[in-house]
């Protein structure tokens, strides 16, 4: 996070408004104090009304009482094996608190806490970031806004949630500028720590309905498309990344792979396979879930968890796909 203090940058931005013209409130939960009040100050600047949730504990205890438009939750894990059982019991209880209240969520953690919040945070749809700046959390929280002001107006359709996922990554590549000019940026999450995420892949297990019924449309040879996906990743040693920051193609490449080798994806391979931000790529796992090509798969084994694959529908179109190319086209998809 940035480091400089509160007084030195400036979120001040017009006032947002609920229905009632009140400036919009947003309720802050977090294990920090000073951090609750840091993100307190910055949510000020933008117009918005704080409310302080308390600790994390008061998540698990007690009533859920201070509930505002938007939800901030701030919770990392210590280390590399997640977060704690009692920690993720609080996350599920307000995770069924906002489904039914109707409020936003945004939840910020970390890469070793990202799949645990993923899998027990199914049924309010949260906003998930992953070591997001200052800067990152603000403008989250005025995306949440007008996703929701979007959809009182009209259901979105397929173009206008491809085009509010532009417009995001634009907003989130501005705020990334942002932070480079304070100097003060942190290094990207995933680029140090990637060899305690290396590809978390399990056996399908047939006994649970794994791969056997979804397993009968033709797919190309898994290693041919891993040797597309490395062949996408060359790329950047030639080009700016950020010339190929969409990286849907990329994910649909991984799980397609993935499929042929009979193996499963957690939500933080698969965000490493995208090749972007891990808050970016949640952003287009997310949206591609909800567009029926992603699908969630439960760990019948541990709760805890969830795993991505291709819906039936997308196996089809990535096996006609492969049989209207020819090598060595292909090899460049």
């Amino acid at each position: 996070m940035l480091s400089h203090p509160a007084a030195e940058i400036d979120f001040s931005y017009d006032s947002a408004s609920d229905a009632a013209g009140l400036p919009a409130r947003v309720a802050i939960f977090g294990g920090d104090a000073g951090g609750r009040a840091q993100i307190a100050a910055d949510l000020g600047g933008a117009g918005f009304r704080s409310i302080d949730g308390g600790s994390l504990a008061a998540l698990i205890e007690g009533p859920i009482a201070l509930l505002g438009d938007v939800v901030v939750v701030d919770c990392s894990a210590s280390g590399p094996r997640g977060l704690d059982g009692v920690m993720l019991a609080g996350l599920a209880r307000l995770d069924m608190r906002v489904a039914r209240t109707g409020a936003k969520l945004i939840v910020a953690t970390n890469l070793a806490g990202l799949d645990d919040v993923f899998a027990v945070m199914d049924q309010s749809k949260p906003q998930i970031l992953v070591s997001p700046s200052r800067a990152e959390r603000v403008i989250a929280v005025g995306r949440v806004m007008g996703e929701a002001g979007a959809a009182r107006l009209r259901e979105m359709g397929e173009e206008d949630r491809i085009a509010l996922l532009r417009l995001s990554q634009q907003v989130e590549a501005i705020a990334h500028s942002l932070d480079r000019l304070s100097h003060t940026a942190p290094q990207a999450e995933g680029v140090g720590v990637l060899g305690e995420f290396k590809r978390d892949y399990h056996p399908h297990d047939r006994a649970h309905g794994f791969g056997e019924a979804r397993g009968k449309t033709a797919l190309p040879d898994p290693r041919m498309v891993r040797q597309i996906i490395a062949n996408r990743q060359a790329r950047a040693q030639f080009f700016d990344p950020a010339l190929f920051g969409v990286p849907a193609w990329d994910m649909l490449l991984d799980l397609t792979a993935a499929h042929g080798e009979g193996a499963q994806v957690s939500v933080t391979s698969l965000c490493i396979a995208a090749g972007v931000p891990t808050t970016t790529a949640l952003r287009w796992l997310t949206q591609m879930v909800e567009s029926g090509i992603f699908i969630r798969v439960a760990d019948p084994a541990d709760r805890r968890r969830a795993f991505i694959a291709l819906s039936d529908k997308a196996i089809a179109a990535m096996a006609g796909y492969f049989a209207q190319l020819r090598a060595p086209v292909e090899l460049a998809a």
